[in-house]
């Protein structure tokens, strides 16, 4: 046997194993006994068909079983222990021809770097604490989802909400037929419904409305007919709703408003959380340049590919270009794959990074909540999926990485505008790349 390794970039190896039939002979006679002594043919007594005829009709098949299990063999003991590949291995090609045997895989080796100085490393964060405005404006919805809508009989404002039928017209103005949309229902307060609210206040049903939106070619030309125009009416403020609204833990509307905010503030301080994951993520992929293992990059993307299968049902859409969506995404692919090897590298210099009972007892807490399930029922999963539970591990210690690295880092606050603000700058340079 022979085992030979091409350098193809610093994280990317193609070995190739070469063995003769001499290699493999005590395989090949060890399974031709195992299988003369089970097999049974007519004529022939048990254990006693000829060894000619065996390996006339079962021969090839026996052999490629022997030589499937001594590539494995070999693999697992040649080549991972010396290369330690990364990644799932990729098997190029496997020929076994006038007795000679040669296999060849595609690894991945794990890339060498150093760490950046953490200190030089700035991270955004949102901050927010919630305003009794925007607990005021949060309880005006609830109000408003509990309520209901009453048909007026006079004209439309920019706080109603109108039933139209929408009938599409050609460059000339005229109907185009069968292009007719009817009960649409236009909310005029929303800001997306700007340009209708323009054209329907002050409108009553049986107006009837013609309207452009768009320039040019992409110009739509309709008429809308007012069928209906409504008006909000508001739920009530009782201290019964309130108990409704808060499953209990609210008895007046003064509690439900302290309920309202310490939700909000919740759900504000779990953003900044993600938010600061996400953005030391992209700083800190952005701050180490090194080279990712080819295979490694294809497995991620085949791993989107499975994820867009399961969101549409188990099937691709008819005509999903495979290829070329994953192309799509090899550089998040790349991203991800990075973000691994820098996780890996800041869990050894955080060394003193442990994982306690209680820190698994909050993160089944929090994962019940999330699953709709509960903290024994989960307990009673990860007992009999041990390889899930390890994930649960990685989980708490990548957020204990996380927790580290904000102790080192330089934070910088933004308020929820500036943040936002950022975010939309961010979006508009990428649309404009691509």
């Amino acid at each position: 046997m022979d085992i030979s390794v091409q350098e193809i970039t610093s994280v990317d190896k193609e070995i190739t194993i070469k063995a003769t039939r001499e290699d493999l002979s005590s395989k090949f006679d060890k399974a031709y006994k195992k299988y003369r002594a089970q097999v049974q043919m007519p004529g022939f007594r048990p254990g006693k068909v000829p060894l000619g005829i065996l390996k006339k009709r079962f021969g090839k098949e026996i052999e490629m079983e022997e030589i499937n299990t001594y590539v494995q063999e070999v693999y697992e003991e040649e080549i991972v222990p010396k290369h330690e590949p990364v990644g799932e291995t990729e098997m190029v090609d496997l020929s076994w021809e006038n007795d000679q045997l040669e296999v060849i895989f595609k690894i991945g080796a794990k890339p060498e770097f150093e760490l950046v100085n953490l200190e030089e490393i700035t991270i955004d964060t949102m901050v927010h604490d919630v305003t009794d405005e925007e607990v005021q404006e949060e309880i005006d919805r609830t109000l408003e989802r509990q309520g209901n809508w009453e048909e007026v009989e006079g004209e439309a404002t920019k706080e109603s909400r109108v039933t139209v039928d929408v009938i599409s017209l050609d460059e000339e103005g005229n109907p185009v037929e069968g292009e007719k949309d009817e009960d649409q229902k236009l909310d005029l307060r929303q800001d997306a419904a700007k340009e209708f609210r323009e054209n329907l206040a002050g409108k009553k049903a049986g107006d009837v409305v013609k309207m452009e939106l768009g320039e040019g070619n992409e110009t739509d030309r309709f008429e809308m007919h007012v069928k209906k125009v409504e008006v909000m009416h508001k739920a009530e403020l009782t201290d019964e709703l309130v108990k409704e609204q808060s499953n209990g833990q609210a008895k007046n509307v003064e509690e439900f408003k302290s309920f309202i905010k310490s939700q909000m503030q919740e759900y504000y301080d779990q953003s900044s959380d993600d938010i600061f994951k996400q953005e030391a993520i992209d700083a800190m992929t952005e701050a180490h340049e090194f080279d990712i293992p080819e295979v490694m990059i294809g497995q991620i993307q085949n791993s989107y590919v499975e994820y867009a299968k399961q969101q549409s049902g188990g099937e691709l859409p008819e005509g999903f270009d495979v290829e070329e969506y994953k192309e799509k995404m090899k550089d998040q692919a790349v991203r991800e794959a990075k973000w691994m090897f820098i996780s890996q590298k800041l869990q050894e210099k955080f060394d003193d990074i442990e994982i306690k009972p209680e820190d698994i007892d909050e993160q089944l807490t929090v994962d019940a909540v999330r699953f709709g399930a509960t903290v024994d029922q989960l307990r009673s999963y990860y007992a009999q999926n041990p390889s899930q539970l390890e994930n649960l591990r990685s989980t708490i210690r990548e957020n204990k990485v996380f927790d580290k690295l904000n102790e080192e880092v330089t934070i910088r606050e933004l308020s929820k505008d500036e943040f936002r603000k950022k975010r939309e700058e961010q979006n508009q340079k990428s649309n404009e790349e691509e």
